[in-house]
């Protein structure tokens, strides 16, 4: 797992047009979220502060129970913490998951979503009141209506109402006494 000090940088870099956290040691971490989702605020360099830090630490323990590699939380804890800090506000799009229970997820918080196709992994970026930017935290494509879908880190926003409490199996090891 990485751990985050002051060297930590973002910038953006327009030659790829994407948004960059250099980790130090001639390490260069790209955020997955497209430039047209970026803040003004994401263009001009910057350091990965106390609010960022804590931030990422907190993502990284909402996630242990995720069934998916270190690799992969790693890399979503980063994109949601990038999310968090440069992430543009967006309308909701919930007509593409069904009502649910609905929670008042903080954020971190690993929710479901579900569309007309399946159930997801999804992790609550910001939750505004009555909805949340949320990140899809599973590494398969979810199909949201036949046409569009959603990849890993990918964005959006949902009314809290699509959202149910979200349940991660852990494996349990057992001795075998007697």
């Amino acid at each position: 797992m990485l751990k985050p000090d002051n060297s930590w940088k973002w910038y953006f870099d327009t030659d790829m047009n994407s948004l960059m956290l250099e980790l130090g040691n001639d390490m260069l971490f790209r955020v997955a979220l497209p430039a047209k989702l970026l803040t003004p605020e994401a263009k001009v360099s910057d350091i990965f502060n106390v609010d960022d830090i804590e931030a990422y630490q907190n993502f990284q323990e909402q996630f242990a129970q995720l069934p998916i590699s270190e690799a992969r939380k790693c890399e979503l804890a980063l994109n949601a913490t990038a999310a968090r800090r440069f992430h543009k506000p967006i309308m909701p799009k919930s007509w593409y998951f069904a009502p649910q229970q609905g929670v008042e997820p903080e954020q971190g918080e690993v929710v479901s979503l579900m569309t007309a196709s399946c159930t997801a992994h999804y992790v609550v970026i910001e939750n505004n009141g009555t909805a949340s930017l949320c990140m899809l935290a599973d590494v398969a494509t979810v199909d949201l209506d036949g046409a569009k879908t959603m990849q890993f880190c990918d964005t959006i926003k949902v009314m809290n109402d699509r959202m149910a409490p979200c349940f991660v199996e852990s494996e349990q090891h057992y001795a075998l006494v007697g």
